[in-house]
């Protein structure tokens, strides 16, 4: 069933539906003005729904980047609806700073679409981040053992030094041992063969040059037993060293790799390296980063594209008489002030005449009584009176 055209003079009976009010908020258009324009109705509409899809992806990502950052759900949600309200005020300022006198012009243009797209660009990586969280922790992993590694070969280096001074130490006493242990291993085996007739005289039993060898063999031992006692402290000492160092550098890796997380900067340093590292992965990155930055960008462009219509015209009409208006009343309020202060001017003008009128022969009787008061008095002297007379009689000027 075709529905009844209303005529132009019934245009006023068009409602306004809560949501489609909303949504012209959403575009900064002005009810009072749009409901009358047919045609701009629509578009403002559309204006509002881009405004919305970003303002909803923009709480989205931020809570998904404050949930990274602290594992409190409602504080993340909490701090997500904030900065997702500060997007949309900066969203509604960018598209009501846009009008038909300004589309044509370069300048705001690129400056809104900078901003823009530095604020979508932020905003694409927690979404990122999560279209890709099972990959971004495959490469934490991988990542937070290579930063062990590099920590490790960092411990080792910043105590090499220490640690090949020890361990010359003990291999300097350990080769005094075994130069030691040597010797007298050598003056046993010559003892034993001299003995045994297998070397040196080739005579068996204890004989002179057995019972030499003999005394040569035990004085060695001794000297190594005496010198095994004394560097037998120091060895324990230099190992008791090297353990305190491996303990310390165990104690520091423990320590670092405690540090080790999956916050926001560690998750982006991985979605980097998983870019650098993976083609297909690189493709719809970029990809994905476009698609995120055209949200931000949604509610600039939809601006930028939709033409101006009548409601734009009477925005301006509008507000060039606002201003002719707000000058006017300006004027005629400057005008009124200046005509009550010509009148009070006017009015307390002749006040002060009268005054000074009516005043003028009750002062002469004050003069002419106090000129006969002085001539009463012989001891008064005429400055005396003159002063009296400016003080009671003379009028004083005013500041």
């Amino acid at each position: 069933m075709e529905q009844p055209l209303h005529s132009l003079s019934q245009r006023e009976t068009y409602k306004i539906s809560p949501f489609t009010r909303f949504l012209w908020w959403l575009a900064t258009a002005e009810p009072e003005l749009l409901k009358e324009c047919v045609i701009d109705r629509n578009r403002y509409a559309i204006t509002g729904m881009t405004v919305l899809g970003t303002w909803l992806f923009a709480t989205l990502a931020w809570t998904f980047f404050f949930i990274t950052v602290t594992h409190e759900y409602i504080l993340a949600i909490l701090l997500g609806l904030f900065m997702g309200g500060i997007i949309l005020c900066i969203d509604r300022a960018l598209i009501k700073g846009i009008t038909s006198a300004n589309k044509k012009k370069i300048a705001p243009l690129l400056f809104r679409g900078l901003l823009a797209c530095t604020i979508g660009f932020f905003m694409a990586q927690p979404a990122l981040l999560f279209l890709f969280n099972k990959e971004v922790h495959l490469q934490i992993s991988l990542d937070n053992e290579q930063k062990k590694r590099l920590k490790a070969k960092q411990l080792d280096s910043l105590y090499n030094s220490q640690t090949t001074f020890i361990l010359q130490q003990k291999a300097a006493l350990q080769q005094q041992l075994t130069s030691s242990y040597n010797e007298v291993s050598q003056a046993r085996e010559s003892f034993i063969a001299e003995t045994d007739g297998t070397g040196g005289s080739g005579k068996v039993g204890l004989k002179d040059i057995a019972r030499a060898k003999q005394n040569e063999y035990e004085k060695l031992d001794g000297q190594y037993k005496q010198l095994q006692a004394e560097s037998q402290p120091k060895l324990n000492a230099l190992d008791s060293s090297l353990s305190a160092i491996q303990a310390e550098k165990n104690f520091q890796q423990k320590a670092f790799d405690q540090l080790l997380n999956d916050g926001f900067l560690t998750r982006i340093e991985a979605l980097q390296h998983l870019v650098q590292n993976n083609d297909a992965v690189k493709i719809r990155y970029y990809l994905l980063v476009a698609l995120l930055m055209l949200i931000e960008l949604m509610p600039v462009i939809a601006k930028y594209l939709l033409p101006a219509g009548s409601y734009d015209e009477k925005v301006r009409l509008r507000e060039d008489m606002e201003k002719l208006i707000a000058t006017k009343n300006t004027e005629k309020e400057q005008a009124l002030k200046e005509l009550y202060n010509q009148m009070a001017f006017d009015q307390d003008k002749a006040f002060l005449q009268e005054f000074f009128e009516k005043a003028e022969e009750q002062r002469k009787e004050n003069l002419m009584n106090e000129l006969h008061e002085w001539q009463q008095q012989n001891h008064s002297s005429f400055d005396s009176v003159w002063k009296k007379l400016k003080r009671d009689i003379l009028t004083k000027q005013e500041n």
